[in-house]
């Protein structure tokens, strides 16, 4: 009996079947619907994307007559809080990329409290400032996947996974509770936090679902892609190459020996997943402009018709005639984590052509998934030999070539762009038994292609020297943001 899965990213509400052989079938979607009411500021309607779900859940589960369980998937820290009794939101839903609380966030950093704009804690405290500044109302606050299993057990459940409490920025230290002392600083009751639950394990009765069948998975997105990717073994890497992109690294039962970030590296400690009451430990390296590049040469240079045109035309040279691109629109994470960085071409002649520019792009892209994957080994210790890839990039066969000769690895190309439908549907049915193990869930990934370096190892280092002074040489470009740390 299959899976039901509803993954919520970032630009798409879906549903989907995970089979027992660990295939992906009869996919739904609808465009989730965000609005921009400010430059920085990012908002959800959280209602219409809870309906959308049981919808597109509903149907795909009466398309296959039953469903075993049902694991839910989504975009990590987006805020929603609603009404207790009612069950409706409050306020709009604030995303996971909203920046509006930037200036609370430095002066929580000044108290000693490392809480990063992206997280849940400062949101939380945004809404509920404008909505209950006196902290009168019975609400509740969830991520969107406590959210999602709300409305699918019709209000019965107010529940999390680690996965995603995680990455609210509101657990202490050790990642098993939530800190008593934040909250109080936030002014946050913790009557309105999710109950932790496993990841892996049965939560409650997705009674809004035709058969009712049990939930059995809350993951975050980047945790699901890594068990969709078979990275479920201590050293063992995943990037999913997204509008950014993220590495994550399970480093198994052991948490990292840094609770914040690593001080060489700049990755951020993550809990895998919990299974059992026991949490996996991970680390994660971001990189905060990817495929957004990619859009900018559609979108705003007009270099490109597609993001599929990218391949075809950097096809078009063997090189990039020495031309290198740091892909620094938002500024640079892990390993240097500057903000004030922009993104910069370095080389350019009368003789470069658009082709050459565009390879340029997507090698400089390249480089970047590069640093993370040496960022992570620094702050692990771990050897990372080769690197599983998805997301709409991981089609790109010049891009992922290039991610191979400069990183000196082989590159496993998931067979699933999107591992982590593929990923909430195995830890869900490992709930309920049609997996035994994590280890199993490993034998099950099975690349669509492998990619081996082409280049040589004095090519490939010197490159790597090249855009690393490029990168030094794009860094500090707005000094004022230069000096923002979270």
């Amino acid at each position: 009996m299959s899976i039901l899965v509803i993954d919520v990213g970032t630009t798409t509400v879906r549903a989907a079947l995970v089979t027992p052989e660990g295939q992906v079938k009869n996919m739904r979607q609808r465009k989730l619907h965000s609005v921009s009411s400010a430059p920085g500021m990012l908002e959800f309607d959280a209602a219409a994307l809870a309906r959308d779900a049981i919808e597109l859940g509903s149907a795909v589960a009466g398309e296959a007559g039953s469903v075993a369980a049902v694991g839910i998937t989504n975009q990590r820290s987006t805020t929603v809080v609603w009404d207790r009794k009612t069950g409706k939101p409050v306020a709009p839903a604030i995303g996971w990329q909203d920046l509006r609380t930037v200036i609370r966030c430095i002066e929580l950093v000044e108290q000693g409290y490392h809480t990063p704009p992206n997280a849940s804690a400062t949101k939380i405290e945004a809404i509920l400032d404008n909505i209950d500044p006196d902290r009168e109302q019975d609400l509740c606050f969830g991520t969107i996947d406590s959210w999602i299993a709300w409305n699918l057990s019709d209000g019965d459940t107010h529940a999390s996974d680690l996965s995603n409490t995680a990455m609210t920025g509101l657990l202490d230290s050790d990642g098993s509770d939530w800190n008593s002392d934040l909250l109080a600083a936030l002014r946050i009751p913790e009557s309105m936090l999710p109950t932790i639950v496993n990841t892996s394990g049965v939560t409650c009765i997705a009674s809004a679902i035709p058969g009712k069948p049990p939930i059995t998975a809350m993951v975050g997105d980047q945790q699901a892609s890594m068990a969709g990717q078979g990275c479920t073994v201590p050293g063992s890497a995943k990037i999913t190459f997204g509008t950014g992109a993220m590495l994550d690294c399970c480093t198994g039962a052991n948490r990292p020996s840094f609770s914040y970030m690593g001080p060489d590296g700049g990755t951020i400690p993550i809990i895998a997943w919990q299974q059992n009451s026991t949490p996996t430990w991970g680390v994660e390296a971001i990189m905060l402009s990817a495929g957004s590049a990619i859009n900018w040469l559609i979108d705003d240079m007009g270099m490109l018709k597609s993001p599929d045109e990218s391949d075809t035309l950097a096809g078009q040279c063997e090189d990039t005639g020495d031309v290198y691109f740091v892909p620094a629109l938002m500024g640079l994470g892990s390993p240097v984590w500057d903000f004030g960085a922009r993104g910069a071409f370095f080389g350019i002649t009368g003789g470069t052509t658009k082709a050459q520019m565009v390879r340029a792009v997507l090698e400089g892209i390249a480089h970047r998934g590069v640093d993370l994957a040496e960022a992570a080994q620094i702050d692990t210790g771990f050897t990372i030999d080769s690197i599983r890839v998805d997301g709409g990039m991981s089609r790109n066969s010049i891009f992922v070539q290039s991610l191979a000769d400069l990183s000196g690895r082989s590159i496993q190309v998931s067979a699933e762009t999107e591992a982590t439908t593929l990923g909430a549907g195995l830890l869900a049915g490992m709930a309920v038994g049609i997996w035994r193990d994590t280890d199993e869930l490993a034998s099950i990934y099975k690349p669509t292609l492998e990619i081996q370096p082409v280049i040589g190892e004095s090519d490939r280092l010197a490159r790597r020297v090249r855009f690393t002074e490029a990168r030094n040489r794009a860094s500090r470009t707005i000094p004022e943001l230069s000096e923002l740390h979270f």
